[in-house]
């Protein structure tokens, strides 16, 4: 099988084929689902704008952040049941998304550091993004890459979960990529916004595929982290 069939292959079975299965909630609990969701996505988005609204450096921010995982987590289990989900095989088999996932997160890792080469030559998109990492410069590398792994399985784990489930079939994927979206617009950086509706997308298919959490949080961690670990220095190279 050559590359390009090879890469077809893969993103069919990530992002297209549904695996086999039945998780319909009874109305008492789809109703108590959007309830709870539109309650968390209020707190939630209220917080990241506060956070994103801080100076580097300022200890609130890291506190802030911690506590926006909290709401999200805090939502997804009180909207109901949660899945983890499984992914297609080699083999024609079903198991945990992890590998399938590990290597869509890494894809789109190298498709936006690619990007990034070109975002570097333009000030007006390069400023913004400059000034976000700058909430990673002045603290403890460590202790913001374990804020990103987080809050990115938190976020996963909300949005694709318990605010995914809240939502008709047949908008769940564009639905929960615009709400995700829409949380990051008071940022101020248009790209952050811009990553959140390629993520939320990408996301929002696998979650539609594997039926559950596990693969959307893994390929979210993966891109996130190799992005705050990888982007500076790329920028650094570049600027």
């Amino acid at each position: 099988m050559n590359p390009v069939t090879e890469l077809r292959a893969f993103l069919r079975a990530a992002l297209v084929t549904p695996v086999p299965r039945d998780h319909r909630d009874p109305p008492q609990v789809l109703r108590r689902r959007r309830v709870v969701s539109v309650l968390t996505l209020l707190a939630g988005a209220a917080l990241l704008w506060w956070s994103l609204q801080l100076e580097p450096g300022n200890p609130w921010f890291y506190l802030g952040t911690t506590a926006l995982a909290g709401v999200w987590v805090v939502g997804a289990f009180a909207s109901g049941r949660l899945y983890l989900g499984r992914g297609h095989t080699r083999g024609g088999h079903y198991a945990r998304p992890i590998v399938q996932s590990l290597a869509l997160g890494l894809l789109l890792l190298a498709l936006f550091l690619a990007g990034a080469l070109v975002v570097a030559r333009v000030p007006v998109l390069a400023g913004p993004v400059d000034d976000l990492l700058d909430h990673a410069r002045f603290a403890s590398l460590p202790l913001v890459l374990l804020i990103t792994v987080v809050n990115g399985i938190a976020e996963e784990i909300f949005f694709r979960g318990a605010l995914y489930a809240a939502i008709p079939q047949r908008w769940t994927v564009l639905a929960t990529t615009a709400v995700y979206a829409l949380a990051t617009v008071g940022s101020g950086v248009p790209l952050l916004v811009f990553a959140a509706v390629v993520i939320g997308l990408v996301c929002g298919l696998q979650r539609r595929v594997t039926g559950g959490i596990l693969g959307p949080a893994i390929t979210h961690v993966t891109w996130s982290a190799g992005m705050l670990l990888l982007l500076p220095p790329l920028l650094q190279i570049v600027s």
